[in-house]
């Protein structure tokens, strides 16, 4: 078993954040490899919805200007009551850069950026033998039985994360509300400009939003039901009973579901999230392994800033590492990545606190099982701490 240059920093996962953070690392001229499980990049659901503080660590990663090519920005929001068919206006990135990216082009882009050979496809992750009290080198042990020794591991490996369960954060938990997410594609151009639609009928949530001129993105929540997991098994079935759920939304919504690409098509049956107090009385690292994305802070989709929040764990991560991992404070390097990982977990500690907070509010709202624990965070959040809530004016900062 033989430690090399390498192998100092190993990151877990080939998702988003994984290979932002990758190449958030290599635009500052630090080395990694991303170890993936998958045969070839993995691109969960369809599209990201990418808020202005997306956007800003996007600029970071030298990647943005090649990615608005691909997308529309959205300019104005719309909810609407489907009864009454009142329209109210929705604030839509808070007067900031707002788009929806296929998630494909933003996997690609980033791989693309990448140095050769940075992800290892078919690398699975079996267990870490972490030793948090000396210099030890953390052990990895892949499925092939190869073992790796590298001098930092970043977990970003999503929302079933292995690398949580060694760090010591609790199992993510999950609301009584589904998600259904598609593609609808229209030969000519569709109807909805470049705005954001929200429609809403008796605890049925559909939201769209355009790609380009031809493409549109939409999601739908609704309560969960007990044959959500053998739906959520076959495409058309998902489609049929996204049908069922729209049943008196205006015409020309039902036709855009019946004209979605059934390719396209995910239901998630147990939308997960991080209960925020864990975020809080937990500590982000273990000796020199530590967590970012989902692994580290899963949200429900309600606000749309996993994405965006991902990314910027990316920057800061890498900025923290670059800024410690230079400084030969012992032999083995391992002070100075545990500084950079403590630097790292100071900064992101409250701002992915308030973002889950705020979506476990929004979430509870779906689930009337928790109208005492609603309320509670409501009045807290709104009488306490405007100021800190869903803050896309956030920045990462420089990377």
């Amino acid at each position: 078993m033989e430690k090399s240059d390498e192998e100092k920093i190993v990151i877990v996962g080939g998702g988003i954040c994984g290979l932002a953070t990758a190449l958030a690392l290599h635009r500052k001229g630090v080395e990694s490899i991303v170890l993936e499980k998958s045969e070839k990049l993995r691109a969960t659901g369809a599209c990201i919805i990418m808020q202005p503080n997306g956007w800003r660590a996007l600029n970071q990663l030298g990647i943005a200007s090649k990615l608005r090519q691909t997308a529309l920005p959205i300019q104005s929001g719309h909810y609407i009551t489907v009864k009454d068919g009142k329209h109210t206006d929705l604030p839509v990135g808070n007067g900031g850069e707002c788009r929806c990216l296929r998630r494909s082009d933003l996997m690609k882009t980033l791989a693309k950026e990448l140095p050769p050979n940075t992800v290892r496809f078919g690398c699975k992750v079996v267990s870490i033998k972490v030793d948090a009290n000396t210099s030890a080198y953390s052990i990895l042990h892949l499925h092939d039985g190869t073992m790796l020794m590298p001098r930092v591991i970043i977990g970003c490996d999503g929302v079933n994360s292995v690398v949580a369960s060694i760090v010591g954060l609790n199992s993510s938990r999950h609301f009584s509300t589904c998600a259904i997410r598609g593609v609808t594609h229209y030969q000519t151009l569709h109807p909805f400009g470049t705005a954001f639609y929200l429609f809403d009928k008796d605890g049925v949530r559909l939201g769209l939003l355009p790609i380009n001129h031809n493409d549109v993105y939409w999601f739908l929540t609704r309560k969960l039901t007990s044959t959500d997991s053998m739906v959520s098994k076959d495409q058309r079935l998902i489609k049929d009973s996204t049908v069922e759920a729209i049943k008196g939304f205006p015409n020309h919504i039902t036709e855009m579901i019946n004209n979605s690409d059934v390719d396209f098509l995910h239901l998630t049956d147990q939308i997960r999230y991080r209960a925020p107090w864990d975020l809080l009385r937990t500590k982000f690292c273990k000796g020199t392994v530590t967590l970012a994305g989902d692994a580290l802070h899963a949200m429900a989709p309600f606000l749309a800033q996993g994405g965006s929040a991902s990314l910027e764990d990316a920057v800061v991560l890498a900025r923290c590492l670059s800024q410690n991992m230079g400084i030969a404070l012992d032999p083995t390097g391992m002070k100075a990545a545990r500084a950079a990982l403590d630097q790292y977990a100071k900064e992101r500690k409250m701002r992915v606190f308030w973002l889950s907070l705020e979506t476990f509010v929004v979430g509870t709202m779906h689930d009337t099982s928790a109208l005492l624990v609603r309320g509670l965070c409501i009045i807290t959040l709104i009488i306490l701490f405007r100021d800190k809530i869903a803050n896309t004016s956030y920045d990462c900062g420089r990377l």
